[in-house]
């Protein structure tokens, strides 16, 4: 049984759009995302590191080369049985699923990039890794300062906080002293928060009158940790986890439970494939599949 895996925020990086052009459906879906979007898009992924990474930005350009990576597999003949995104990348998995059209996906994805950079001004807030330690020890370092949350449970000894960045430099000085390992995160928001509650409600107006379709394999959320295929459901969800924590690990350990033997990941770097290595899950990145080298 093989799981698609699609990466969020985080995975970008300057010169993917010359990389992922060398995929078939490249040209139809970048001309597609430009002209939905009344945007450069290209030119950002080529550009300058800071432009890039803003939220508005760093949002449909990885929506964009994580759906060109699966319509490569697909057309490969590589198949699929459940999927999940990380995330972002919840919101690829359902345009691969079917639950709504690429078009409709990069449009959301961009608002809802938009939505966030609305909701607290660009670096207020940022993100962390937490390493080496359980999620139930970073819960209780983050109850002592104020704006911090657990954002992101991706592995037995990755979690991710979020939220004031003032609070945050503090807590990563202090875990310096205690010899605790803590890695910033290339973000511009404090993602999964309740900062972002009106980025939320800013969203339902943008999907609350769009028909969600089933999806044609079950879709695991971030929110519940657990698969769907209801569209009601799913449109719920997508919206709770804007401003809620993502259930990765829990996520993970699900589709294991269910009899996944393989994952793929879909997305420009290997970001979920180095999360998951360390647990000793069977993972490949895309890249494996085809003769062209990134």
């Amino acid at each position: 049984m093989r799981a698609f895996l699609f990466p969020g925020q985080g995975s970008q990086y300057s010169g993917m759009a010359e990389d992922f052009s060398v995929l078939p459906d490249w040209n139809y879906y970048s001309k597609r995302a430009e002209e939905v979007l009344n945007l450069n898009l290209i030119d950002i992924m080529n550009g300058n590191e800071e432009v890039l990474k803003l939220t508005e930005n760093a949002q449909p350009a990885i929506y964009l080369a994580s759906y060109v990576g699966y319509k490569f597999l697909e057309k490969n003949g590589v198949t699929y049985h459940i999927t999940a995104g990380h995330s972002l990348g919840e919101y690829t998995a359902f345009a691969a699923a079917g639950v709504y059209d690429f078009d409709f996906g990069i449009y959301l994805v961009r608002k809802r990039g938009e939505y966030i950079s609305e909701a607290i001004e660009p670096g207020k807030g940022s993100m962390a890794a937490v390493l080496r330690i359980s999620p139930s020890q970073v819960e209780e370092l983050v109850k002592n300062y104020e704006g911090l949350y657990v954002a992101n449970y991706n592995s037995s000894t990755q979690t991710v906080i979020s939220g004031l960045k003032i609070s945050l430099d503090k807590f990563i000085n202090d875990c310096k002293e205690k010899g605790i390992r803590v890695a910033e995160l290339v973000v511009s928001g404090p993602f999964h928060t309740p900062f972002l509650k009106s980025a939320r409600e800013k969203l339902i107006g943008e999907i609350e009158h769009v028909k969600f379709n089933k999806p044609k394999v079950p879709i695991v959320l971030n929110s519940t940790g657990k698969a769907s295929t209801d569209p009601e459901e799913l449109k719920y969800y997508l919206l709770e986890q804007i401003s809620g924590p993502v259930y990765w690990y829990q996520s993970i350990k699900y589709m294991l439970a269910l009899g996944v033997t393989e994952f793929i990941e879909i997305g420009p770097k290997n970001v979920l494939l180095n999360m998951l290595k360390r647990e000793r899950i069977n993972i490949k990145h895309f890249r494996e599949f085809e003769n062209v080298k990134l």
